[in-house]
């Protein structure tokens, strides 16, 4: 048996899941999304299983933009988009594909 932790991640699965039917997305737009459909979670995780994404090929960087505004850090915030990798493995999660069905078109596609 294998030591340490295990790779796979339900955490992860779902952030899976959830880019299979956004196709990209930063991070705070996958937080909002997971946590209306899964049980809470910390944003701080989401971020972690992101950046453990990158490393297991799971997720890729698709582009990093910055976008002006008044924010409370300052005038500018770069987001960072992810999308799925060669690993990722959606299995196609019907509490996500029920989500995706029913929310409106203009709110997924509005950026």
């Amino acid at each position: 048996m294998n030591r340490g932790r295990p790779i796979r991640s339900r955490i992860r699965q779902n952030i899976v899941e959830i880019l299979y039917f956004m196709k990209s997305a930063y991070g705070y737009e996958i937080y909002k999304v997971y946590v209306d459909i899964f049980p809470s979670v910390t944003m701080r995780s989401i971020y972690y299983h992101l950046k453990k994404g990158l490393s297991l090929k799971e997720f890729k960087i698709s582009k990093i933009k910055s976008e002006k505004g008044d924010y409370s850090w300052g005038l500018e915030a770069e987001k960072t988009y992810y999308s799925l990798d060669a690993n990722a493995k959606p299995q196609i999660d019907k509490k996500v594909k029920v989500y995706f069905e029913k929310k409106p078109r203009k709110a997924q596609q509005k950026k």
